[in-house]
């Protein structure tokens, strides 16, 4: 089992702490030197991507000392323990499962029976089964017409990960003609945020989601106070327009949720405490939303390039697996260079 250990008792880091302005990143990126060490500090990722950390202030000094470090922490023991089921998040003693979401790196995984592999996959069929009879007009308003735009309320990590997601892909899935509906999220508690919202839709042609996560960094976020504050704006705006708020809204939610078996929703999408609500958008809260907007097919291949990427990120070497480097240049930045802020 590995051990964990503050980084100012390793040797490794000790070395590495001696290696503070070691670079001079100017100087190295001048002239036909930048031009080579474009080429040179360049490693592949999933889905024909490429991690170049041409402008980071490393060498072979750095990166060897980098790699002394992730031996002497055991970085990939340890990831290979949170992907076999390892209570990881010893603050609130849970697992750290997202990976499962994607694919499975190792062992089954089993809580009270259930296989979370199994339970996430049939999450993402429940959410992309729902979001094809959608868009086929199985399911309508109550007036039986099409849904064309769908809302997410949520907040934090939960409104964050899809919205990204979405944005970054919107121009894409136009011209590549998988846009099928337009996605919108509500996720500040000012009623001016809902209200824009609101005015910019069409409320008889709008489906909700209520990314409802009662338990996921409640006490950071205060989710659920917020999302149920907004839910309910959202219901007295579609009373006042003559709709029945259960006619378009589905919970994306816990087994054990008083929303689960609500008559309130079209649906309930569940989730667990063992993805994180930064994390979400691989989980049913991305399910929902982006399969809704883009098609099941496009969420699927989202899974597929973050699982492809999760592969890589179980390779010991470190200029084969950028997840892990990108990770521990960002610890040399931090912690030795003293760098305040990351631009991404």
């Amino acid at each position: 089992m590995a051990t964990w250990k503050n980084l100012d008792t390793l040797a490794s880091y000790s070395k590495l702490a001696e290696l503070k302005g070691h670079v001079n990143i100017a100087d190295a990126m001048a002239g036909e030197k930048g031009a080579e060490r474009v080429k040179k500090y360049s490693t592949p990722m999933a889905a024909g991507l490429t991690y170049n950390y041409a402008a980071k202030q490393v060498d072979e000094t750095v990166l060897d000392a980098l790699a002394k470090l992730a031996d002497e922490t055991e970085l990939i023991d340890k990831f290979q323990e949170l992907y076999n089921g390892a209570v990881i998040n010893t603050g609130e003693k849970r697992m750290v499962l997202h990976h499962l979401a994607r694919t499975q790196l190792g062992e089954d995984v089993v809580v009270d029976g259930v296989n979370k592999r199994d339970f996430y996959v049939e999450q993402q069929k429940k959410a992309a089964d729902f979001a094809n009879k959608v868009h086929a007009g199985e399911i309508t308003n109550e007036n039986g017409e099409k849904f064309t735009t769908v809302v997410q309320i949520g907040i934090g990590g939960s409104d964050l990960g899809p919205r990204a997601l979405y944005i970054a892909l919107e121009n894409w899935a136009k011209a590549n003609n998988t846009s099928k509906m337009e996605a919108k999220f509500i996720s500040n508690v000012d009623p001016d945020d809902a209200a824009a919202v609101l005015a910019s839709v069409d409320l008889a042609h709008a489906l909700f989601i209520v990314a409802h996560s009662i338990f996921v960094l409640v006490s950071k976020s205060g989710t659920t106070l917020e999302t149920l504050t907004n839910e309910s704006f959202v219901k007295d705006a579609l009373k006042n327009a003559g709709l029945d708020a259960s006619k378009h809204m589905i919970a994306v939610t816990s087994e054990t949720s008083p929303l689960a078996k609500s008559d309130s929703y079209l649906t309930a999408i569940f989730m667990d405490d063992y993805i994180g609500g930064r994390y979400s958008s691989v989980s049913g809260v991305g399910g929902a939303i982006l399969s809704l907007a883009f098609g099941p097919e496009v969420f699927a291949q989202i899974l597929d390039g973050a699982a492809a990427e999760d592969k890589l990120a179980t390779n010991k070497n470190i200029l084969e697996n950028p997840d892990m480097l990108d990770a521990l240049i960002g610890v040399y930045e931090r912690n030795v260079q003293g760098y305040p802020a990351t631009a991404v």
